[in-house]
């Protein structure tokens, strides 16, 4: 039977912490900016963890 494949996009998108955590980048700071708060966008920049709910799946995604 092949190897797994680890999911490319899950690859791009996070990045293991050396606790083992995931981090990610927050949503909704591509586009339509115009509308939204000057505050609101400085903080979609910090990146912030994955919820403890979707780590498990995140690192099969990556790992396998």
């Amino acid at each position: 039977m092949p190897k797994m494949k680890s999911n490319s996009g899950a690859k791009k998108r996070f990045k293991v912490t050396a606790t083992g955590r995931l981090k990610r980048q927050k949503a909704y700071h591509s586009h339509i900016l115009t509308k939204k708060a000057q505050k609101r966008k400085r903080n979609l920049r910090q990146s912030t963890m994955t919820s403890s709910a979707d780590e498990a799946r995140m690192k099969r995604l990556i790992s396998t």
